[in-house]
């Protein structure tokens, strides 16, 4: 397996940071990292046209940074609410992805990439969800999540125990049915005879 090094000229998550030289596969750096812009080669040239930009990124840097941080000052207040179908075992038709979660921060006015969202797997169920997004390299907040069924549906969970309460007082008035039914017949029992 051929490696390579390369110079990165942005931030590239689980490699390493802009302005770093890095060791990687050929492969992936002819295929990934070189077309999309995110590395050049680590030559001599290179190295020192970075290293007379490195007083520009640097400022770049901390602007990104600064910014990032009144964002997150900002999205920290916000707090995400979901409606979905859900299914007779809880389970939503749907699904709450990374895509729902940007345009849900985009509709209350913020702008975040649906990348930045670090969403694991889609939510699949009603509850309460914590979901990370990564404003800066450095900087990452937690937003809050719920997901609702509609009409107020539960889950499987909340819903056998809400059947449970259901089915007590259920229980109970067939009881004073029955001792009623029992107490009509004695007493017609009693004017017959």
């Amino acid at each position: 397996m051929s490696q390579t090094k390369v110079l990165l000229r942005e931030d590239v998550d689980n490699l390493g940071a802009r302005g770093e030289i890095v060791r990687v596969k050929a492969g992936y750096a002819r295929n990934y990292l070189l077309p999309r812009k995110l590395a050049v080669q680590a030559t001599a040239g290179n190295v020192k046209q970075i290293e007379a930009e490195r007083g520009a990124l640097m400022k770049r840097e901390a602007r990104e940074r600064g910014t990032a941080e009144q964002q997150a000052e900002l999205v920290r207040k916000v707090r995400l609410d979901f409606t979905r179908k859900v299914g007779e075992h809880g389970v939503l038709y749907g699904s709450v992805t990374s895509m729902d979660i940007t345009e849900a921060l985009r509709e209350q006015g913020y702008e975040i990439d649906r990348r930045r969202v670090q969403l694991r797997e889609p939510i699949k169920e009603t509850g309460e969800f914590t979901v990370n997004v990564k404003l800066h390299r450095d900087i990452i907040i937690e937003v809050p999540v719920t997901v609702t069924g509609e009409g107020g549906a539960t889950t499987a969970g909340d819903a056998s125990a809400a059947a449970t309460s259901a089915e007590a007082p259920a229980t109970a008035a067939t009881g004073a049915t029955e001792e009623t039914d029992a107490a009509e017949s004695a007493a017609t029992t009693e004017d017959n005879q």
